[in-house]
């Protein structure tokens, strides 16, 4: 975790998706969704609700992020802690229902460095989740 008064930077990614914001919502609360495109996961969209995603071991890493659900605001707002490789950070998601479909912003902020190996890793790997996302919410009825 970083100290108090250490500088963090933020990772911010969007995308529009040609879908309604009830549709990519369900792909970012409902956990069996959130398997097929992010992580298998015991989440659930309630304030205070603790959660774990799990990928498969690597040897760098045991392939748990823990989290806490932190903010929901259904249609519009999901926020919630990420805990991974010593390392503490919040995934803020905002949908803003525009012309053509929703805009997605993702935002992960907490990194110590811009630089940093997890930086850079999230930053490719919110990339390749974000096409994932958008199609499971394409496959929504």
């Amino acid at each position: 975790m970083n100290p108090p008064d250490s500088p963090t930077h933020t990772l911010v990614v969007e995308k529009v998706l040609p879908h309604p914001p009830e549709k990519v919502w369900r792909a970012l609360t409902e956990a069996r969704l959130l398997g097929e495109w992010l992580l298998e996961t015991d989440f659930q969209p309630v304030v205070g609700h603790t959660f774990t995603l799990r990928n498969q071991p690597m040897p760098h890493w045991n392939g748990v992020i823990d989290g806490v659900v932190l903010e929901i605001e259904p249609h519009r707002r999901l926020s919630y802690s990420w805990k991974a490789l010593g390392l503490e950070t919040v995934v803020t998601w905002t949908l803003t229902p525009g012309e053509g479909g929703t805009r997605v912003r993702m935002q992960q902020a907490g990194f110590p460095s811009a630089e940093g190996a997890n930086y850079k890793g999230a930053q490719y790997g919110w990339q390749k989740f974000l096409t994932g996302l958008e199609r499971v919410v394409g496959g929504l009825a």
